[in-house]
């Protein structure tokens, strides 16, 4: 069987996390996780990072630091992870869902506008793909209606928008480390990119279950205590140094990965140009990091049929997020604004192909070649 995944391992990761557990210092806030947060400010030109045990618990942490409370809006694609909505819902947020455009897979930010209402608070553009959403559409949208935008970036680290890391254009962003990921912390993971000074430490209270013991260590209070909400959203520095082993060889990976899809994409482009398939767009001013290869078929009929050919053929490819406004939570805590033109039939079309750091050439042939035999 050819896996749909294999976390990356780079050679370094067991002895940094042998250095962490030999430090005597293995919780939150050690030494590997400031060699993280030092590389990720300075790579990404962040105002402040910080790593979290998933990138769910960053989002969580925005719409804290945002203060979102019942009865605020928040928008967002339909067509993400349950995590960007439930962030929001925790904190009694009603989720206000828009289409995507067929092209990116991305929230179509033509219908932002339309579904604002005078209790919208934040607007959560999703990056699929490590594809970048048009930002600077979405940030012109936010500052004429006073809106926040939070980054769901899970899958967007090492690619760029305009030059700009993905993440660090909204007032907040997050990043996923989970196995699936281009980078992992020992298989979860996360990280909150605080790109306005106003957060910044009230962003480290909340990690830190809401005290000020950043300050304190810090030496900037005498002694800390509870000042605000919070929970324990730090990542422990085992995590961390595996992390860092990752990170040492991020160009690295993120090349590797480039090659792969662009493998898939040259090996497959005949179907698309004889009408068979669907392939991947990239804008000119999205650079991106290979998180995932995909295709679309023509329905969910021949999407099911080619999956359990390619799983007879011992090759596990999978389809994606089925569309959280038609999931019994989306249900209850969103409402779709305007029509579902794309959303649900472009998902029900898409399957993703195997990669990960380092699969050999061989299978991606192998790969390539039973899907022309499929259409044979």
């Amino acid at each position: 069987m050819i896996p749909f995944n294999k976390p990356p391992y780079t050679g370094n990761e067991e002895k940094y996390v042998l250095e962490s557990i030999k430090s005597s210092k293995i919780s939150g806030d050690g030494e590997f996780t400031k060699r993280c947060h030092k590389w990720f400010e300075e790579k990404l030109n962040c105002k402040k990072v910080l790593l979290t045990t998933s990138c769910t618990h960053a989002l969580e942490m925005a719409a804290i630091l945002l203060d979102i409370k019942e009865g605020d809006e928040v928008i967002m694609p339909s067509y993400t992870f349950v995590s960007t909505a439930n962030a929001f819902v925790l904190r009694g947020a009603k989720i206000v869902f828009v289409d995507i455009k067929p092209d990116t897979m991305n929230i179509d930010e033509t219908k932002i506008e339309q579904a604002i209402t005078s209790k919208t608070k934040v607007i959560v553009p999703v990056h699929y793909a490590g594809v970048a959403c048009e930002m600077d559409t979405i940030m012109d949208i936010a500052k004429r209606y006073n809106l926040f935008v939070v980054e769901d970036a899970a899958q967007g680290m090492m690619s760029t928008y305009k030059g700009k890391a993905l993440g660090t254009i909204g007032h907040l962003g997050a990043y996923s480390f989970h196995e699936t990921k281009n980078y992992t912390s020992a298989g979860e993971g996360g990280l909150l990119l605080v790109n306005d000074d106003k957060f910044v430490q009230r962003a480290e209270i909340i990690r830190e279950k809401g005290t000020n013991r950043s300050l304190f260590f810090r030496g900037m209070v005498d002694k800390y205590s509870w000042v605000d909400l919070g929970s324990s959203y730090l990542m422990n520095d085992v995590s961390a140094a595996y992390l860092w082993g990752n990170l040492e060889k991020a160009d690295e990976i993120n090349q590797n990965r480039l090659n792969t899809w662009q493998k898939y994409y040259d090996g497959l482009k005949i179907l698309e140009k004889r009408g068979i398939i669907q392939l991947p767009k990239i804008s000119e001013e999205c650079i991106h990091n290979a998180h995932m290869f995909y295709l679309k078929v023509k329905d969910l009929e021949e999407r099911t049929k080619l999956l359990e050919y390619l799983k007879e053929n011992g090759i596990l490819a999978v389809f994606h997020y089925i569309p959280l406004h038609s999931a019994p939570a989306g249900l209850k805590f969103g409402e779709f604004n305007g029509e579902d033109k794309f959303t649900t039939n472009e998902s029900e079309r898409l399957i993703r192909l195997p990669v990960w750091y380092k699969i050999p050439i061989e299978d991606i042939n192998i790969i390539i070649k039973f899907i022309y035999n499929f259409y044979k």
